[in-house]
């Protein structure tokens, strides 16, 4: 009895905290487990493919759902979704679930990993500005101006190399395919959102997340069957990949879904954008104790830059929280655009 006293009075922003650390060190995690892979071959192949990661990940994020959301998996609940309910879950399975993952997992193998996550910041002042576009919804001049910045950051992170040659550097621009990769999978994830909120409102946020989850790793199986083969996914069960990924799964899966659903349970949506303000900061930190990686100076200043941008729209959003309530109705909403703005979870 004594466990659950003290897990109660732990404060809910320490949940956040808790769980942006581990989402954010899930891109490191993943480079070292696939580093790992490619220093114990077997038959030549590598067995912590990012596909292998991916998959074996959703099943450790479906258990961890199962067992946090099994109250609310009753067939009562999940019989009156509609035809266009189960269409939105497709869809939102498939950008969210499997696609945005597969290109920051592709994108981990051919750039830095301090890219990756500043670039993916550009998902939440993408998402928002699909959210003003397609659903109206109301936004101030902070916001506004810290999503402009945000966006300007990534940018930099970016163009910036270019610029230390001679010429007009800033015609001189190129992107990488790993970049390339980052930023189509934030696109992807900013779609999924805007599609959750313009069709899966009436879900209750449990059978959502449960459901996505499933639909994206039946999906991903498939069609990486299809394409590849059976024996593409032939080491994702070799007991060298569980015994590695039974780790990443408890500790950036499990422990990072349960303190973050306990953390929105007990926090406002202020609080949620103010530690969420802390991620790149935090993934940019674990790349450099995981990996060595010393951050560059386009990183620097395009890091910098993007926590300018959620500094100034943490202003917004706590003037937004004051002027409004958020109701019942609007509850779904609230969750997705805090799922949002965390960006990658490394699932």
């Amino acid at each position: 009895m004594r466990y659950p006293r003290l897990l109660a009075a732990i404060p809910g922003r320490v949940y956040l905290l808790v769980a942006v650390i581990l989402f954010a060190a899930s891109n490191s995690v993943v480079r070292l487990l696939t580093d790992l892979g490619q220093a114990h071959l077997m038959d030549g192949r590598n067995p912590i493919t990012f596909c292998n990661v991916l998959f074996v990940g959703n099943l450790c994020a479906l258990l961890a759902l199962i067992a946090l959301y099994y109250p609310q998996l009753q067939w009562t609940q999940i019989k009156p979704l509609t035809k266009k309910d189960w269409l939105g879950l497709l869809g939102v399975s498939i950008l969210a679930g499997a696609i945005a993952p597969a290109l920051f997992f592709k994108a981990l193998e051919l750039t830095d990993v301090n890219n990756v996550v500043l670039i993916s910041r550009v998902e939440p002042p993408l998402g928002l500005a699909l959210a003003v576009w397609f659903l109206g919804s109301p936004i101030n001049r902070w916001v506004g101006v810290g999503a402009a910045i945000s966006f300007l950051g990534v940018f930099l992170a970016i163009v910036w190399p270019s610029a230390q040659g001679d010429g007009m550097p800033w015609l001189e621009m190129t992107i990488g395919r790993g970049e390339l990769l980052a930023v189509l999978g934030a696109v992807a994830a900013a779609i999924a959102t805007i599609i959750s909120k313009l069709s899966l409102n009436a879900i209750s946020f449990g059978i959502f997340n449960v459901l996505r989850t499933a639909i994206a790793t039946i999906l991903f199986f498939v069609v990486g069957t299809v394409l590849f083969g059976i024996e593409h996914f032939m080491d994702a069960f070799s007991p060298f990949v569980w015994q590695w990924m039974m780790i990443y799964g408890l500790v950036i899966v499990v422990a990072g879904q349960l303190s973050w659903f306990e953390g929105l349970k007990r926090t406002t949506a202020s609080d949620v954008s103010l530690i969420s303000s802390f991620s790149p900061i935090a993934g940019v930190f674990a790349a450099y104790l995981l990996l060595g990686e010393v951050p560059t100076l386009a990183q620097y200043i395009g890091g910098g830059v993007i926590i300018l941008g959620m500094m100034i729209n943490q202003v917004g959003v706590v003037k937004l929280s004051e002027s409004r309530q958020v109701a019942p109705s609007l509850a779904f909403q609230k969750r997705l655009d805090a799922d949002a703005g965390t960006g990658f979870k490394g699932l």
